[in-house]
């Protein structure tokens, strides 16, 4: 944990009902087979990505399979986070939060109908990034989405062993080169005052329900709102502001 590591193709593998379909689109490296119960048992983080009529069916696949400790990214956005809790019956999940505004971008989105296609074209592809730079295109992630971010960055440390000092170092550095100030994440940003204040660093932090991170307010919530820089870190449409 001394570095940031790339991920490199061999670091992913994807199951989907038609493998076979996927080879011309998935890297060599990549090893993609129909088995989602291989797949959640090897999983550290798991992106969940399917129709809605299949979602059941997935997650009956997956529940007793799933590590406490691996991360459930879903990209099923007509599901809540509660929902997902119940079917999965598991609550380390992440579900992005998406703020839509209006913006002049339409003929983006219309200049290319084919999906393959337009994953290859590169102003389609930063147009549908929440995080780009481009204002125009209208998309952002909201601050309980950053909120969740860090709060399963903080889980992770966690089930690593990590003492809150060290959780807190990596952490602060993540911001080091993207946030215009200088900016120091603390014990208080995370959780309570009076919980704290009995913290030592060697001490980690206790693990966080995303599930509350995402629908309730939390210290995080309340320290990101007041944070000019971090709200310019997770809404690139106000760095320019």
């Amino acid at each position: 944990m001394n570095r940031i590591q790339s991920i490199r193709p061999s670091h992913i593998k994807i199951s989907t009902r038609k493998p076979e379909s996927a080879d011309e689109y998935v890297p060599t490296e990549v090893e993609c087979f129909f088995d989602n119960r291989r797949l959640v048992a090897w999983a550290d983080v798991l992106f969940l990505c399917c129709l809605f009529s299949h979602l059941p069916k997935v997650c009956a696949d997956l529940c007793s399979h799933l590590s406490k400790h691996c991360l459930v990214y879903s990209f099923i956005s007509a599901v809540p986070v509660n929902r997902l809790v119940s079917l999965l019956r598991h609550d380390f999940i992440l579900k992005p939060q998406y703020e839509v505004v209006a913006c002049d971008a339409a003929d983006v989105w219309l200049s290319c109908p084919h999906l393959t296609t337009a994953l290859t074209d590169a102003s389609l592809v930063e147009a549908a990034c929440p995080l780009s730079t481009k204002v125009s295109c209208g998309i952002t992630l909201s601050l309980n989405w950053m909120c969740a971010v860090l709060y399963s960055v903080l889980n992770i440390c966690t089930s690593a062993g990590l003492g809150s000092g060290e959780t807190l170092s990596l952490m602060n550095n993540m911001f080091k080169d993207s946030c215009p100030n200088k900016l120091q994440l603390n014990a208080q940003s995370f959780i309570s005052s009076s919980h704290a204040a009995i913290f030592t660093p060697d001490k980690p932090f206790s693990w966080i329900s995303l599930t509350d991170a995402q629908t309730k307010e939390t210290p995080l919530l309340r320290f990101l709102s007041s944070s000019k820089s971090l709200q310019q870190f997770s809404n690139p449409s106000l760095r320019d502001q």
